[in-house]
């Protein structure tokens, strides 16, 4: 099954927007030198504090460790790496809270455990790409009929 590509103004949205990302980014494409260059700290952020999972539980479940973080914090930028996979984590957040409508239950859903992903919880997959796939996956199945 494809992964349809969600909107980039919803990720951009959970990222801080343009006011944090310093630049107004209409496509993913638009996104590659942002990630190239690493996302501010900022971004980790907001995506944090809008999904209501602590910046230490991020970093846990998206395998950060959390020295490496203290230093990004202190650059006010996060690397390519890491940048990715908070990229990661806002695009799947972006799509559970358009499936289910709500901030509130698309955070339950990602931290919830999850029969379909083999009993463990949405956010703990999103180290990889593979296991992003395989969440949104789960949540295009759920809405089989969203056209985005």
């Amino acid at each position: 099954m494809a992964t349809r590509i969600l909107p980039v103004d919803n990720i951009i949205e959970l990222l801080g927007g343009p006011h944090v990302l310093g630049k107004d980014i209409r496509s993913h494409l638009a996104l590659i030198p942002l990630l190239r260059k690493g996302l501010p700290y900022a971004a980790l952020e907001a995506l944090s504090c809008t999904i209501d999972v602590s910046i230490n539980a991020v970093a846990r479940s998206l395998r950060l460790p959390r020295r490496t973080l203290a230093r990004r914090k202190d650059q006010n930028r996060l690397d390519t790496h890491a940048s990715e996979r908070v990229l990661r984590l806002a695009a799947v957040a972006a799509r559970a809270i358009m499936n289910f409508s709500s901030v509130q239950h698309g955070r339950t859903w990602l931290i919830a455990e999850n029969r379909g992903l083999g009993g463990v919880a949405p956010i703990t997959l999103l180290d990889t790409d593979v296991g992003a796939r395989a969440a949104e996956e789960v949540l295009i199945r759920m809405y089989p009929s969203y056209d985005i």
